[in-house]
């Protein structure tokens, strides 16, 4: 393999018909990722009308549930991966292998998951060092969203097995009705509306699992009429440990990726808190603000590596590369000009979601801060997704790990808690370590030492 040979060849753009790929796959992924941000957002500002203590408890809780769901994650990223590898290389038989080992194992885990979630919730809150204030209102919220986990575990297969497949419209099109739903769920169980009692924070945990047990059932059916005509029963009697072995090798190291990240999340998180209840408001505001800022870079670089992840499979090197660049500008412009005008109308923004005006000093300058994240952000969000579309997964796991450990955790730690300079040495040092495993990324994808990963055998430069 020389790199220089795919570097020098000619076409600086992707072909119009790689475009309307990418296209056809972002514009639902958007959609999609909006929708599922809104319905976080959509919780925060209902919550806000109740108190500020439930936004800062559920908040705390939100980061557990999804650093659990990223256990899922291990089968759904290894499920996404090999079924865009597998159909690029026309190995239509080993993508129902593929989902059906996926939607058994991911079901063994999320009811283990559950059980965790509901029974261990006062204990796990207390190690994050909640108060008594909001524990109460956080244990409740937990263990009813906790108790239903495994319904986002099987959801969550199902969008991954119906993505690769180039049938986002389809998830899509679920997570905006499963929305709507929770929309007025909230609002009738948080407020108690139509004489339903006003249940606070329990409401929004009702409402929230009531609508993922919708949302799983819809796109069960959906994937078992598009992607399967029938589960692979035969799988009970000749396992396919090839898959699983596949599903594994890519599901470990990149769930490890992103739970190193979650985890580094929570544990700033912890920090935080030691900071008073107003500094954890903020913060919660301004982690739901910001997420829009980069929705566009979410969405754009998860049809990316759906592409390069069917390039890789046709053994079309050159037009992975391609498709990478290509799909890395645009979203680095499209992040930075989106945080920049959310940081302008910050004030106002946060002035929609409390009235209390520490807390809205502190997030207006958070939002200011957030711009240098979203410099390191879109790299970092478009080479682990393309990366892993490729086949090599454990070099973003292994930077990943020193790089967020080092600078965001201990040199947060360090400056933010230990030398007392607060929330704003915190959000600095996150925006150091996006920044650095930003530049460690361009590189690699330069390099093109991803080219020989495929796990559909040695790939040739087309």
């Amino acid at each position: 393999m020389n790199p220089l040979s795919i570097l020098s060849s000619k076409g600086r753009q992707p072909s119009s018909s790689l475009k309307r790929q990418l296209v056809s796959l972002t514009v639902p992924i958007f959609i999609e990722t909006l929708l599922i941000m809104t319905l976080g957002a959509v919780d925060t500002v209902m919550l806000s009308r109740h108190s500020d203590e439930s936004v800062a408890a559920v908040g705390v809780v939100n980061q557990i549930v999804m650093l659990c769901f990223l256990v899922f994650e291990v089968i759904n990223l290894g499920t996404s991966v090999l079924v865009s590898q597998y159909l690029g290389a026309r190995l239509n038989d080993r993508v129902s292998k593929v989902v059906g080992v996926s939607l058994l194992v991911n079901l063994a885990i999320g009811l283990l998951i559950s059980s965790i979630l509901y029974f261990k919730a006062s204990a796990i809150l207390r190690l994050m060092g909640l108060d008594d204030v909001l524990l109460s209102e956080g244990v409740g919220y937990m263990r009813i969203v906790g108790a239903f986990a495994f319904f986002q575990a099987l959801s969550l297969t199902a969008s991954a097995a119906l993505r690769a497949s180039n049938r986002a419209i389809y998830p899509m099109l679920v997570v905006g009705l499963v929305n709507l739903l929770n929309i007025f769920g909230n609002y009738v169980l948080i407020f108690g509306r139509f004489g339903a009692p006003a249940l606070g924070v329990e409401g929004a945990a009702i409402s929230t699992a009531a609508s993922r047990a919708i949302a799983m059932v819809i796109l069960n059916v959906i994937l078992f009429h598009t992607v399967l005509t029938r589960f692979p029963w035969e799988i009970f009697h000749r396992f396919p440990t090839r898959e699983l072995s596949n599903l594994l090798k890519i599901g470990l190291p990149s769930a490890g990726e992103q739970f190193s990240y979650s985890s580094a999340q929570i544990i700033m998180t912890f920090f935080i808190n030691m900071l008073g209840l107003e500094v954890l408001a903020a913060r919660t505001y301004v982690v739901n603000i910001v997420m829009f800022g980069y929705l566009f870079c979410i969405a754009i670089s998860q049809g990316g590596a759906i592409t390069i992840g069917h390039l890789v499979g046709k053994a079309k090197l050159r037009g992975a590369f391609i498709v990478g660049k290509y799909v890395l500008r645009w979203a680095l412009i499209i992040t930075v000009s989106l945080s920049l005008a959310i940081a302008v109308s910050g004030r106002w923004i946060l002035s929609l979601l409390t009235d209390n005006p520490t807390i809205i000093s502190i997030g207006a300058t958070l939002l200011w801060l957030d711009v240098l994240v979203e410099i390191g952000r879109p790299v970092n969000i478009f080479a682990t997704n393309a990366l892993r579309a490729t086949g090599d997964v454990n070099y973003p796991f292994y930077v990943g790990l020193v790089a967020m450990w080092s600078l965001q955790v201990f040199g947060g730690y360090m400056l933010g808690i230990y030398f007392g300079l607060g929330i704003y040495a915190l959000w600095l040092m996150i925006a150091s370590d996006e920044i650095t495993r930003g530049i460690i990324f361009i590189r690699r994808w330069w390099s093109m030492k991803w080219a020989d990963k495929s796990f559909v055998g040695k790939s040739i430069p087309s």
